[in-house]
């Protein structure tokens, strides 16, 4: 099977970690008996969106951590030259600030993330650029600066948030009803609450990437649109895609599927970031 996004992982690490600080500093008191469900659900927002924005903030160093990019600081050949002036161009098209640019060793794909519109990242890998041609190159580019300027990064996160929220609510209310049913513990914050607490914000978090998976793959067709936008048709985004169709799409390091152009079939398609490539082409041509 393969490895969720970075984004997401991280993101339930980056819980945990919090959750087991707050515990240890006995300010995680919720889900014990004689708290109300009110107290909870605000304790849970508050852990739940702390973590999805830490995450995002995390994003870009661990983009180029994870994948070994190398922002080209300034080009040292014809082809990085290109590369840095078609993304600049892209990003005054989409008013927004110029992207980090860098490129990474892999088969073909693709990514954009940070925190802001302005400080983002984009990073392409070395297969990509090897076997496409140029105009099919700055598609996929015109299509991650779009991610960028639609402020993607920016909604999956608060989408996260929103879904860490339930996580932590609903791991602490079992939580609780475990340790009283079978450890028999008469203040419901036993070690049976800690322990089920821990495993179940890690498979309900799982769970519940399905969910941001499936607001990334609608924001898919937007960032399809936005290349089609840039480049004046939408004939070089559907080149880019039908290319990468009959390609082995390059694995991104779990970081970047979030934002990169991989897809998945079968029912991993329910974990997939992106829409399969024939409904993409599909919707780009009934841009006509």
């Amino acid at each position: 099977m393969k490895r969720i996004v970075l984004f997401l992982a991280t993101n339930i690490a980056v819980v945990l970690v919090l959750s087991i600080i707050l515990k240890v500093l006995g300010i995680d008191r919720y889900g014990y008996q004689g708290a109300s469900y009110a107290q909870l659900l605000v304790f849970s927002a508050v852990v739940g969106f702390t973590g999805a924005i830490i995450s995002l903030l995390m994003s870009k160093p661990m983009a180029k951590w994870s994948t070994g990019a190398q922002v080209i600081t300034q080009p040292s050949n014809d082809a990085e030259a290109w590369l840095v002036s078609t993304v600049q161009r892209l990003a005054q098209k989409a008013g927004i600030g110029m992207p980090e640019v860098a490129v990474y060793e892999g088969e073909p794909n693709a990514f954009a993330t940070g925190a802001f519109r302005n400080s983002s990242l984009v990073a392409v890998s070395t297969g990509l650029l090897q076997s496409m041609n140029k105009e099919e190159v700055e598609a996929v580019l015109g299509h991650e600066i779009a991610h960028v300027a639609n402020g993607d990064m920016v909604t999956l996160t608060l989408i996260q948030g929103v879904v860490n929220t339930f996580v932590i609510f609903l791991s602490r209310i079992i939580g609780s009803i475990v340790d009283r049913a079978i450890f028999k513990s008469e203040r419901g914050n036993g070690p049976g609450y800690f322990i089920t607490v821990i495993v179940l914000q890690i498979v309900l978090g799982f769970l519940a990437s399905m969910i941001v998976a499936w607001f990334s793959r609608q924001r898919e067709f937007r960032a399809d649109a936005g290349s089609a936008q840039y480049l004046g048709s939408p004939s070089p985004m559907v080149n880019a895609l039908r290319r990468l169709g009959g390609v082995e799409p390059g694995q991104l390091p779990e970081a970047m599927k979030a934002f990169g152009i991989t897809d998945r079939a079968g029912w991993m398609a329910l974990f997939s970031s992106h829409p399969p490539i024939e409904s993409r082409i599909a919707a780009l041509q009934n841009r006509r």
